[in-house]
């Protein structure tokens, strides 16, 4: 079990490097407010996988997909929901870098985001059960699997939280890049959630 948890550990560090949706919420948030904002990012994104990997552990994930067609129009709604926030980010004013927005919006954010992408909850699905044995425990061992899992994807989003942050400072006197760039991020977060197949 060890073996394999070290293989996930492994293969979760790669996925993290790929950024999607979810990391590209995380940067622009970073980028625009900071990092008590992108890692307010990252616990609704983490919360959002939480609930696609409390699916997948208790064997719910086929009833989804049996329904993921009939639920498309709530995914389009948050690509156009993401596509509004990109395009309101691009043509603000430069704003001061004090700035912050309410933590509560920032979490329901990134949690609608992880939630109402189908893609991750399928990938879950054939992903997960790779690193259990399987047998009587099999609940249990996707259960740890999961949480090893979510954890080290939380961390992994944590550090682009902060390397977005770190990337702040550069924009001060480009403050208007900065929500072009904040903005561009959101937008292709939209676009990754829109490009999500079953």
């Amino acid at each position: 079990m060890m073996a394999s948890l070290l293989t996930l550990i492994a293969a979760t560090v790669v996925l993290v490097a790929i950024p999607g949706p979810n990391v590209a919420l995380i940067v622009a948030s970073s980028l625009r407010y900071g990092f008590r904002s992108g890692a307010t990012t990252v616990l609704g994104t983490t919360a959002g996988v939480g609930l696609q990997l409390a699916l997948v552990v208790f064997g719910l994930a086929t009833l989804v997909e049996v329904f993921a067609d009939a639920l498309t129009w709530i995914r389009w709604a948050g690509v156009v929901y993401l596509f509004f926030l990109g395009f309101r980010a691009w043509r603000e004013p430069p704003a001061d870098l004090r700035a912050v927005e309410a933590m509560p919006a920032v979490f329901r954010r990134g949690l609608l985001l992880a939630v109402l992408n189908p893609k991750t909850l399928l990938f879950n699905a054939a992903f997960i059960p790779q690193f259990a044995a399987g047998g009587p425990g099999t609940i249990l061992e996707l259960g740890l699997v999961a949480t090893v899992f979510l954890l080290v994807l939380m961390l992994g989003d944590l550090l682009w939280a902060a390397f977005a942050t770190s990337a702040r400072p550069l924009l001060i006197r480009y403050a208007a890049a900065r929500n072009r760039v904040s903005g561009a991020f959101m937008v292709t977060a939209g676009i990754g959630l829109a490009l999500a197949r079953r």
